[in-house]
């Protein structure tokens, strides 16, 4: 299989200029990701601080699926690339960055973020747009959140099945709605075309693309019970849940995140023994003015 992330790790420096300059942010290169090395509290502030001021801020995960699959799909390598800020939504990712020698500090998941914004937008009444998912489910999720989240001020919500032609009034939509948070749960890649087209239009200050999270938060599909969250066990639940489904993507996706974490292992502890070995790379964010 031929290696094409290899010669351009996914890096921060188009990040630095809209990141908050108030934060210092450490990055550990994980596979050619650059994971951001923040916890879940100060994630949320950087957020907060964002929304006060009305600056564009897009979140990415990476887990293990996206790790392997973005070696050869470039729309969501490139979606991780373009994102602000990219969190560690694998345990495995957290564990591998402990492994070469960088750690990082926990697991940031991507439905914990929704979460926990959804949280902070009840406290502070923010105006919340959902995109994504089937109809039915998108509307049971703004009911479920204004019953559970009295404070969120839903802007507006749709379904995640539009055409390229509608494209433009959903955009349109959402900038309209003056939404400090958006939610967008459309599978890939036309999550990552949409984006890449429309957020700067959309004018949003929060984006996260949240995957199947409106399913979850609805009720249509199940979430894994925490104690194998803490083990790094949820695709084991979902492989019981859809066994002909998942059981193919999962063989094949993790033997390959274990042989390229055997070798990126090699490469951080006995890199001087090899002559193609490659430095782990970090960078940081820092404020210009200290």
């Amino acid at each position: 299989m031929k290696d094409n992330y290899k010669k351009k790790p996914i890096c921060t420096e188009k990040r630095k200029e809209g990141m908050s300059s108030s934060l210092k942010l450490h990055t550990v290169n994980v596979l050619g990701i650059d994971v951001f090395s923040v916890r879940m509290a100060q994630l949320l502030n950087i957020c907060e601080e964002h929304i006060d001021n009305k600056r564009s801020l897009f979140l990415a995960v990476v887990n293990v699926a996206k790790a392997v699959n973005c070696r050869k799909n470039s729309e969501l390598r490139r979606s991780l690339d373009e994102a602000d800020i990219v969190l560690a939504d694998g345990l495995p990712i957290v564990w591998l960055s402990k492994l070469i020698g960088d750690p990082l500090p926990e697991r940031v998941a991507g439905i914990e973020i929704m979460y926990k914004l959804l949280e902070l937008s009840s406290k502070r009444n923010h105006r919340v747009y959902f995109l994504g998912a089937k109809q039915k489910v998108v509307q049971k999720v703004v009911e479920i959140v204004q019953k559970q989240y009295p404070g969120i001020r839903t802007a507006g919500y749709r379904d995640g099945y539009f055409s390229k032609d509608e494209e433009q009034s959903v955009a349109e939509n959402v900038r309209h709605s003056q939404a400090d948070i958006l939610f967008v749960a459309i599978s890939p890649p036309k999550k990552e075309i949409f984006l890449r087209k429309w957020r700067e239009f959309m004018d949003v200050p929060i984006c996260h693309g949240v995957g199947g999270s409106f399913d979850v938060l609805a009720g249509v599909t199940k979430r894994a019970p925490l104690w194998m969250r803490k083990c790094s066990l949820e695709w084991l639940y979902r492989l019981i849940q859809e066994p002909r489904r998942m059981w193919r993507r999962y063989l094949i996706t993790n033997t390959i995140f274990i042989g390229l974490s055997f070798a990126a292992i090699l490469r951080a502890r006995f890199g001087k023994l090899f002559h193609k070995s490659a430095p782990i790379t970090t960078s940081s964010t820092e404020n210009p003015n200290k």
